[in-house]
């Protein structure tokens, strides 16, 4: 299976590929020219056969446009920041379940002093993003959006399924709350390990979030991410 890279753009049947990426290919794969690798711009996906190899760039000729595969259901994920080896973790396992867009979320539990440092690690989770979608040969990277008070990011959902994921006895199970929905979008909210506080629960209710369960047992937010998502997915795509 030939592997998947991401480029800014095709032009006039050709591609250009700069920086760490083209540097990784290069060095690191030791690619050659007349080698053929898929190419995406985030859009469409090309065959592109290797032209030219230099120290931070490599060239493309584009051979065959392929089909591109677009997920029916659009999926933002609201996610408290965590201990960065789980959070990481989590981002790379939501980018191969197709989410498209995350926001990470200072929740009123998260640790501090992770919070402090989540914004000097925004471009190693672009990176563990882009090599996700590369991996999982997706179409296009998901959105990271800047850290966000859990209000705003409730506040500011698109017209979509909206789901909080709750262990109070009174939330319903997940598959019940999507049970029968024909929604194309759906938002995620998944709290740290301390869970939500009544003001954040108040502010998910007052814009529509419906809360729902993924069990009797506690499972860390990561191992949340992936059921949830999962879940999500199964219920509402209709590919």
């Amino acid at each position: 299976m030939r592997r998947r890279f991401f480029v800014e753009r095709f032009e006039a049947q050709r591609a250009r590929m700069e920086g760490e990426a083209a540097h990784h290919l290069g060095r690191v794969l030791r690619a050659q020219p007349g080698q053929v690798y898929e190419l995406s711009d985030g859009q469409r996906v090309w065959l592109g056969r290797v032209e030219m190899v230099g120290r931070d760039v490599v060239e493309f000729a584009l051979v065959e446009e392929l089909p591109a595969y677009q997920p029916s259901l659009e999926s933002t994920l609201l996610v408290a920041v965590l201990k960065f080896d789980a959070f990481e973790w989590a981002l790379e396992k939501a980018t191969e379940l197709g989410v498209t867009r995350i926001v990470p979320l200072a929740a009123a539990r998260s640790e501090k002093a992770l919070l402090v440092a989540a914004a000097k690690r925004a471009e190693r989770w672009k990176k563990i993003l882009l090599e996700a979608s590369q991996q999982s040969r997706r179409v296009s990277v998901p959105l990271l959006e800047p850290l966000a008070k859990p209000e705003a990011a409730f506040a500011s959902k698109v017209d979509a399924l909206c789901v909080l994921l709750s262990e109070a006895p009174e939330a319903r199970p997940l598959r019940l709350v999507v049970a029968g929905q024909q929604r194309k979008a759906a938002v995620l909210a998944i709290g740290p390990e301390g869970g939500w506080t009544d003001a954040e629960f108040a502010a998910a209710r007052g814009a529509q979030f419906q809360e729902a369960s993924l069990g009797k047992l506690i499972l860390r937010t990561e191992t949340a991410v992936v059921a949830a998502l999962a879940s999500l997915n199964f219920a509402l795509s209709q590919d």
